[in-house]
C-alpha cells in the first residue's frame, strides 16, 4: 500500500525539531547527519552536524525531516499544514498541548459543529498543525 509522509526541511535545526516532535508524539527517531554520510568530504565542516536525513516513527504516524537546503534558500509558506487524526480526544488534548508549546495556537482546540475535537496551531518551528478526533468526546 503507497503512503504519503510529512517532510520537512529544516534551515540547520532538523535534529532539534524532530526531538521536539518525539517529546511530543512519542516514537523512534533515526538521525544520519552529513558528517556520518559519505558526501562528508564534499562538504563544510561547519555542515557535518546537521541531519541529511532524520525520521520519527510512532505506529502509523512517520516525520521525516533534512537540514539540506537548497542554494536558493528556505522559504517558510503556509500551503501546507499536517493534520493529525488522533485515536482518542486525550490523545488530541495532550497532542495539541505539546505541539503548541511556544508556538502560536491559530484555533483553541474545541468541539465544532461537525462533531470533531479540532483545533489549529502553529509550532515553535513554524509549521501548521490540525489537530483532529472525530469520535466520542467522552
Amino acid at each position: 500500500m503507497s503512503s504519503i509522509y510529512a517532510y520537512f526541511t529544516f534551515n540547520g535545526n532538523c535534529r532539534q525539531a524532530l526531538s521536539f516532535y518525539k517529546a511530543c508524539l512519542g516514537g523512534i527517531l533515526d538521525l544520519q547527519t552529513i558528517g556520518d554520510s559519505p558526501m562528508s568530504d564534499q562538504l563544510p565542516d561547519y555542515m557535518h552536524d546537521f541531519v541529511l536525513h532524520g525520521s520519527l516513527t510512532s505506529n502509523s504516524l512517520v516525520i521525516a525531516g533534512t537540514d539540506m537546503v537548497s542554494e536558493a534558500g528556505l522559504t517558510k509558506g503556509n500551503s501546507i499544514s499536517l493534520l493529525l487524526n488522533c485515536s482518542t480526544a486525550a490523545e488530541a488534548r495532550i497532542y495539541y498541548r505539546k505541539l503548541s508549546e511556544n508556538g502560536i495556537v491559530t484555533s483553541p482546540l474545541r468541539a465544532n459543529h461537525w462533531g470533531a475535537l479540532f483545533g489549529t496551531l502553529t509550532d515553535q518551528f513554524g509549521h501548521h498543525w490540525l489537530i483532529s478526533y472525530e469520535g466520542s468526546m467522552r
